[in-house]
């Protein structure tokens, strides 16, 4: 008998996610597209951004935790995990959504772009080792770490 997909166990492979990595590339950002939005007449947009940027590195940490905890169980289901992230995403959403609509003449829309290039950023960081890691070790890459 097979388990039905809602009750399978939840399985997350290890991501190479450097939280400390991406605060300074959103640090440093921030300070691009403050600069280029001062010289502009606009500088909250860039802060913005920023606060956008931030929003995504704290959803990013979010996730971690959750995924650590979730997965430490006995039983980790997919459902915990889906709750946890259509909540987490939503509150994420509220907020940024909230930030626009209250400074909209302001430029507060950035921290909807700040929300999207983060999660570009994630994803690049996230992916770039992984994909030189199947490169160097070809596709048992399981098999190289739990030897090293």
């Amino acid at each position: 008998m097979t388990t039905p997909a809602q009750d399978a166990p939840l399985v997350f492979p290890s991501v190479a996610f450097r939280p400390l990595r991406l605060l300074i590339v959103c640090v440093a950002l921030t300070g691009v597209a403050t600069l280029a939005a001062g010289f502009t007449g606009h500088i909250f947009f860039g802060l913005f951004f920023g606060a956008g940027l931030a929003l995504g590195l704290i959803n990013a940490l979010l996730v971690r935790r959750a995924v650590e905890s979730i997965t430490a169980e006995e039983h980790p289901l997919k459902k915990k995990m889906a709750v946890n992230s259509a909540t987490r995403l939503l509150a994420i959403t509220a907020i940024a959504l909230a930030i626009a609509f209250v400074f909209r003449t302001s430029g507060g829309i950035a921290v909807l772009f700040g929300l999207a290039v983060f999660q570009a950023l994630l994803v690049m960081s996230t992916s770039i080792p992984v994909l030189r890691k199947i490169r160097t070790n070809g596709l048992d890459v399981l098999d190289s770490e739990s030897k090293g």
